[in-house]
């Protein structure tokens, strides 16, 4: 009777969540557990339980205060200052910058949460004979939340479809968990589909199976990482089936990857959320929202900006680091806000200077502290708009939220490269990015400057957390950030967590 209860406990929440379910009101007391088995796989909208584990992904991904806030606040990328009485949220956004976080932290905590919901959910979907297609579809959705957990906390709670839900799910760790996911992917591929990046597919089976490979060595030893060349080759198989594949090429405009319709526009979209503009959406609209003063338009919360210690590794000449709202038409004439890289004087839609809510100039500056109470502390820190801002679509815009994309693709096998000595071949893909990006080609390339390029290339996306810890730089001082204690190579686990399955362990030095 265990699978039976299991089955029903999962099938009623799934119907619940869900809000598509054939079940009848009555209850069927002449089902036993084989027919019951039968009548819940024949009466499950399957295609219903997967859009949930979809849903699943918008929060935990596209909000400013959950994984993206792990991955960028606690790298070097972006900071959250105290402005005077606003931002100071009891010091949560400090504690990520300063590496002081511990296992009640709430932003650490919900993550958790949320991700290991929607591993439940894909796993659910498994409970209900779902065809192959819908089978590698929930796996694959699973290996990818399982692999943001794996690189966060170390340790993935886990359950095979069916298990008791009485029982606390067993926790695979480190090593075993990445194999696990890569085997994930190996036996589910040949049933994924090939083409549109806003479902799972084989393209990004092969980018997430590229992923944990070149971390693998992370996993299992986070403070001195090695490189086997068997992975590291493995690596560049995945990357090279993308490349080969001829589907994906470098947009000729960078900022196309992150416009209204960008699924749309790019040829690098490999995988992402999508966002319907009008209609629905996750929280992508954040990323401008955060860091955009309260005077511009559209108007922000005045938060976020990035460091001088990562926006002085830029050249100034590289169009990555933006442009001004009249370079794009879909905020042409419309506001005076550029993407990028905002620094300076910023200016209305007609082109008129802005003030801020004291009357001084709007003028941005690369001077910021992490607790801003005196000056003028609307102004401090370089802003970033990374994705170009929907001016059409109200609270739900239209900019699918990027996953996976082809440039990173290169810089994955460039990375696997180098590391494997084949610094030549890594320099020809660090500079076929760079051509397209109209950057001048570098003539040669060690781990400092190929780290150096997934940050011109990929910041504000989500990776840098995870890169500065494979290239050994995470625990280093930045602004206001002093030497960090290895121990903040992993977040804790949740206390929460740990007081309902005791197969979970805290990590060290929490």
């Amino acid at each position: 009777m265990k699978f039976f209860k299991s089955i029903l406990i999962l099938s009623l929440a799934a119907f619940t969540l869900a809000g598509c379910t054939q079940l009848e009101e009555a209850l069927r007391q002449d089902l036993d557990g084989d027919s019951a088995r039968t009548y819940l796989n024949e009466n499950t909208d399957i295609s219903s339980l997967i859009l949930t584990v979809y849903d699943n992904l918008d929060l935990p991904y596209q909000d400013q205060s959950r994984f993206w806030a792990m991955q960028e606040h606690t790298a070097d990328e972006v900071m959250g200052p105290t402005r005077g009485p606003d931002w100071d949220d009891n010091g949560i956004w400090r504690q990520l910058h300063n590496h002081t976080w511990d296992a009640d932290h709430l932003f650490i905590r919900n993550t958790f949460d949320e991700l290991l919901r929607a591993v439940f959910n894909a796993t659910n979907v498994l409970a209900f004979n779902p065809s192959a297609a819908e089978a590698a579809e929930a796996r694959f959705l699973r290996a990818f939340v399982m692999a943001s957990v794996l690189d966060a906390w170390g340790q993935v709670p886990f359950r095979e479809a069916g298990e008791s839900l009485l029982d606390a799910p067993q926790v695979k760790k480190g090593t075993e968990a990445a194999e696990f996911i890569i085997s994930e992917i190996d036996a589910i591929i040949g049933d994924l589909p090939t083409g549109d990046a806003r479902v799972a597919n084989q393209d990004a089976a092969q980018a997430l199976k590229a992923k944990v490979l070149l971390n693998k060595g992370v996993y299992a030893n986070r403070e001195n990482p090695s490189f086997d060349p068997g992975d590291m080759a493995a690596v560049v198989t995945a990357c090279d089936a993308i490349i080969n594949s001829g589907r994906f090429s470098l947009a000729d405009n960078y900022f196309d990857n992150f416009a209204p319709r960008n699924t749309e526009t790019s040829p690098e979209m490999i995988f992402v959320a999508e966002n319907l503009g009008g209609e629905r959406s996750g929280n992508v609209r954040s990323r401008w929202y955060c860091t955009l003063h309260y005077n511009q338009n559209p108007s922000g919360w005045n938060g976020f900006c990035t460091i001088a210690d990562f926006y002085d590794t830029f050249d100034e000449s590289d169009p990555r680091t933006g442009g001004s709202a009249a370079d794009r038409t879909e905020t042409a004439g419309k506001t005076g806000v550029g993407h990028g890289f905002l620094i300076g004087q910023q200016v209305d839609k007609d082109g008129n200077n802005l003030e801020d809510r004291k009357g001084n100039p709007l003028s941005f500056t690369k001077e910021v502290a992490l607790t801003e109470n005196g000056g003028n502390l609307e102004v401090t820190g370089v802003r970033v708009v990374k994705y170009i801002i929907d001016l059409e679509s109200g609270d739900n815009v239209d900019n699918d939220y990027v996953f996976f994309r082809y440039a990173d693709v290169l810089l994955m096998k460039a990375e696997a490269l180098l590391r494997s000595n084949d610094a030549a071949g890594a320099l020809a893909l660090v500079n076929e990015i760079r051509a397209k990006r109209g950057v001048a080609e570098l003539s040669s390339i060690d781990e400092q400057g190929l780290l150096n390029e997934r940050g011109y290339e990929l910041y504000w996306e989500g990776h840098r957390r995870q890169d500065l810890i494979r290239f050994g730089k995470f625990l280093d001082p930045w602004t206001e950030k002093g030497q960090s204690g290895s121990e903040r190579l992993l977040f804790p686990i949740p206390n929460t967590a740990l007081a309902v399955n005791p197969n979970l362990e805290q990590n060290p030095g929490y």
